[in-house]
This record gives structure tokens, C-alpha cells and sequence, in this order.
């Protein structure tokens, strides 16, 4: 038997031979980097040369880790049958028989060309015999997603062991590796959902999902909306500037009506006052000269001529600048800030002992 860089299906050799297997090796190595057109200079044939010597240690060993990694760098570095023969073989030690069915079909794809070495040609009818064991050992999944109402969830996203899967693989048998899984399936609209399956080697699986609507998720596309209520529509700020500036404007006309008002009828209640204090001092005074004992009278009489006095000039200017303002103000403001005609201006005057004052609506 001839040895070579991924070894042969036959008993293992004796210890005798061992050194003969390990030098048929290496000898199958040099060879398999004979052409230049497999790498990019002779180091990386070097570098490829020692992976491949360390993931065939590695696959003996069944360390089929190492053997992955050891035989997919060697093969990144030099496109060669035998390093991708070698990390189908690990990859199938993994229970990866997905991945390493089809570097087997990767191996027969691009054959080997006239003239080959003789250890690409035993890789390439070793891939053609060993393909379909592997392929039998693949196995299946069927993935539907449905609503709760029976209907397709459009675009919905689905995660098998964290991976995207496509939605044109969604309704076909899917191939998929032996063993425990995890799907994840959400769509807009609906509540996300996740099942975890186990599927036999070889064997396939049937896992149908169906999601729940959430109402509180947006509605996925092309639904029909439901009917909300009356959405309130927010002001620009601009507008929202303008109609508080224009409120304040139109309640100022009221505003100097209604002091005017008061200032009128507070005016009007001294004056009253003060005219009934001025015919009690015409009885008790000689002219100008009132006795001692009315002096507090006196005094009050020309503090409520004063207030009265005040109160007709301010209510009377009040009353001037809230009409001139009523006038000139735009129509516009005239029919949406006008004050309503359930709401007119009142102002009743107050005279108590001592006091006077006023309360009003406006």
C-alpha cells in the first residue's frame, strides 16, 4: 500500500511501518505542491504543507476539531483536492455532514486535470465513494410560518440555531444536521415565537409555526388599519406662536374695558360718598372753618374726593384704550377671539364701613 497525505481505508499499518507511513506521507505532501499555480509563493506552500501534515496527525487521532481547523487553513492557502478531502472527512467527524457533503461535491466540481499528481487522483476517487455515505447521514427540516388566522406572515424572520434562513427555503425540506435545534420565528405585527426540536440522522422533521397577532406591535404591511378615533392634530409652533399671541392680543381690549369699568364705578361709589360727607360738613362748618371735633370728617371727605377723582380718570382712560383697540384690531381676530355672548362684562362696586372696592366677570 502507498501511503498519502489523508491516508487509506485499509488496517491500520504496523508499528514497523511507521516510519514508512509518515515519510510516504510527506513524500505525498511535496508532491501535492509540486505546481506552482496552487499557491501564492513557497511559503505559503510550506505553511499549507505543515497543516496538512498536523490535520492528518489530528484525523487519525480522531481530533476532528484540530483536523477542521488544521486542513481548512492549508486548504485556504492551496487550492488542492486532498487538504478539501481531508476537511470533508473532519467535518463529517463533526456530525457537520451538511458542510461536508458538499465539500465532497466541491472535490468532484472541480475534478483534477490531465497530467495530475497521482495522490489529487486517490482524492478524488476516494470524494466519489465517500460522498454518499455522508449524504445518507443528512438530514431534514420542512419550516412553515402561519398567523393564528391561517394566513402567510409576509417577510417573516426566522433563526434556525441563530442563523438566518432564507424565505424561499420556507414549505421545502431544508437539509440540516443531526440533532437538538433551536427556531426562532417573529414577523411585524406578531408575537415571537421559539421551538426546539430534535431530528434523528438521516431522518427528517415536520416544524410548523404559528404566530400570534399583537396588537400592541405595529400592523404588519398591506393589513388593513383598524379605525382609530379622531387623531388630535398639534399646531405648528409657529401657529401655536401665533394663536397665544393672538389671544393675548384679543383679551387686551377686555382686559382695558374691564379696569375702566371699575375704575368708573369706584370712582362713581367715592364720589356718592364723598357728596353725602360734604353736606354733613356744609351743617356743622362756618364757611371754612369746621370745629376740631370734625376734623377726622373732614379729612375722610378729601381723601374720597381724591379717590373719586382718580377713579373717573383712570376708569375713563382704561375704557378709551380698550374701545380704540376693539376698533382697530384685524377681522380676523374679531371672529375667533371674540369674547362669547354668554360671558358679557359685569362689574358691581362695594362700599363697606371703612372700605370701598369692587368685584366683576370679564
Amino acid at each position: 500500500m502507498r501511503p498519502t497525505l489523508l491516508g487509506d481505508t485499509d488496517p491500520p499499518m504496523r508499528f514497523s511501518r511507521t516510519i514508512p507511513l509518515i515519510a510516504g506521507t510527506c513524500v505525498s505532501l511535496i508532491s501535492l505542491l509540486v505546481e506552482p499555480a496552487f499557491a501564492q509563493s513557497d511559503a505559503d506552500r510550506a505553511t499549507a504543507r505543515s497543516l496538512g501534515v498536523e490535520g492528518q496527525h489530528a484525523l487519525e487521532s480522531k481530533d476532528y476539531k484540530s483536523a477542521e481547523d488544521r486542513f481548512r487553513r492549508a486548504e485556504t492557502l492551496v487550492n488542492a483536492p486532498t487538504l478539501m478531502l481531508g476537511l470533508a472527512r473532519a467535518l463529517a467527524g463533526l456530525g457537520r455532514y451538511v458542510e461536508s457533503q458538499e465539500t465532497y461535491n466541491r472535490i468532484l466540481r472541480e475534478g483534477v486535470v490531465p497530467g495530475a499528481p497521482e495522490p489529487f487522483k486517490r482524492a478524488l476517487n476516494d470524494a466519489k465513494r465517500e460522498v454518499d455515505g455522508v449524504g445518507a447521514k443528512v438530514a431534514g427540516v420542512t419550516i412553515t410560518v402561519r398567523g393564528s388566522d391561517g394566513a402567510d406572515v409576509p417577510n417573516p424572520k426566522v433563526l434556525l440555531d441563530g442563523s438566518p434562513v432564507s424565505v424561499a427555503s420556507l414549505g421545502v425540506r431544508r437539509s440540516i444536521d443531526p440533532g437538538s435545534h433551536v427556531l426562532q420565528v417573529s414577523g411585524d405585527g406578531f408575537k415571537p415565537a421559539e421551538r426546539h426540536f430534535d431530528v434523528a440522522t438521516g431522518g427528517s422533521v415536520e416544524q410548523p409555526i404559528t404566530l400570534e397577532g399583537d396588537r400592541s406591535a405595529a400592523s404588519p404591511p398591506g393589513a388593513e388599519p383598524t379605525a382609530p378615533g379622531p387623531a388630535p392634530t398639534a399646531a405648528a409652533p409657529e401657529q401655536a406662536s401665533t394663536t397665544a399671541s393672538g389671544g393675548a392680543r384679543g383679551a387686551l381690549p377686555w382686559i382695558a374695558l374691564g379696569v375702566g369699568a371699575l375704575g368708573l364705578g369706584v370712582g362713581g361709589a367715592t364720589g356718592l360718598l364723598a357728596m353725602g360727607q360734604h353736606s354733613h360738613l356744609t351743617n356743622v362748618c362756618s364757611g371754612t372753618t369746621c370745629p376740631g371735633s370734625e376734623q377726622s370728617d373732614v379729612d375722610n371727605y378729601h381723601t374720597m374726593a381724591l379717590v373719586s377723582t382718580v377713579g373717573f380718570i383712570v376708569g375713563g382712560a382704561a375704557v378709551a384704550t380698550g374701545a380704540i383697540l376693539l376698533l382697530t384690531r384685524p377681522k380676523t381676530e374679531n371672529a375667533s377671539l371674540a369674547v362669547p355672548r354668554h360671558a358679557p362684562i359685569r362689574v358691581v362696586p362695594v362700599v363697606g364701613f371703612g372700605s370701598i372696592g369692587a368685584f366683576g366677570e370679564f
